[in-house]
């Protein structure tokens, strides 16, 4: 008895998270058609379809995507792309990214989660300086080894790859970002998740629960906000400590 209303809530997240999928590569795709609709034209164009049908985004939902700007919608309002900037409890680093239609109800809603979760949003610049835009690319160890990957990684203009036991990293300039990510892909490499994000040049360590549970709390509604398309940070938390925080929101997050 009782379960009932944790699997419809676990379904109703599910939902949740398919549908800001479906927005945000949208998004991205009216964006991109700003510099021209035909997508053997326009490059990033080519690759914002590409990566939304990857993401499962219906062919519809592309195509009206694309009238945002080629006149066709005459409703349809400006997206912007706007970077918010932060600390999150411990002196973590934050840079949150949005794709909006709305700039008003954004920020209310970004200051709120930085207070709601003890950390504070500040002014454009403020953090920034820490970061620089890459391109980054993860592919699962399991299924590819680090050095057959490596060795394809010098055949590309990819700056860096990074070993760890849950992921192998490589890092690119934004400019090679999606022909060093289509080299892999005719490679037959399966990429985890590609994406355009801002990278710390340096890293700061949280070793406290209640500071980690915060943080964690924090990305959390980062990522469930319609809003926000990528959340950079500077953050290490060690894996126990992360294990045990992650215990801890599972055992609390359903009340039967």
């Amino acid at each position: 008895m009782g379960r009932g209303p944790v699997v419809q809530a676990r379904k109703n997240a599910v939902n949740a998270a398919k549908w800001k999928v479906f927005a945000i590569h949208a998004k991205l795709i009216a964006i991109a058609a700003q510099k021209g609709w035909d997508p053997d034209q326009n490059p990033g164009l080519d690759a914002a379809m590409h990566k939304a049908r990857k993401a499962g985004v219906p062919n519809d939902n592309i195509e009206r995507a694309i009238k945002k700007w080629t006149g066709e919608d005459k409703d349809a309002a400006q997206i912007l792309e706007i970077n918010y900037e932060g600390y999150a409890p411990g002196g973590v680093a934050i840079m949150v990214s949005v794709l909006t239609d709305n700039k008003n109800r954004t920020v209310a809603s970004i200051r709120h989660t930085f207070t709601k979760f003890w950390g504070n949003m500040w002014e454009n610049g403020a953090v920034s300086w820490m970061f620089h835009r890459k391109g980054v690319i993860f592919i699962d160890p399991t299924k590819h080894n680090y050095e057959s990957i490596e060795e394809m990684v010098f055949e590309t203009a990819a700056e860096d790859i990074i070993g760890e036991d849950s992921y192998i990293k490589i890092i690119t300039s934004v400019d090679d970002f999606h022909d060093v990510e289509k080299y892999f892909e005719e490679k037959g490499v399966e990429i985890m998740e590609s994406k355009l994000d801002f990278v710390a040049d340096n890293e700061i360590e949280i070793d406290d629960f209640d500071k980690a549970l915060k943080f964690k709390k924090m990305m959390e509604a980062f990522d469930e906000d319609e809003d926000v398309n990528t959340v950079s940070t500077n953050e290490v938390i060690s894996d126990e400590l992360s294990a045990e925080v992650d215990a801890f929101i599972e055992k609390n997050t359903f009340k039967c």
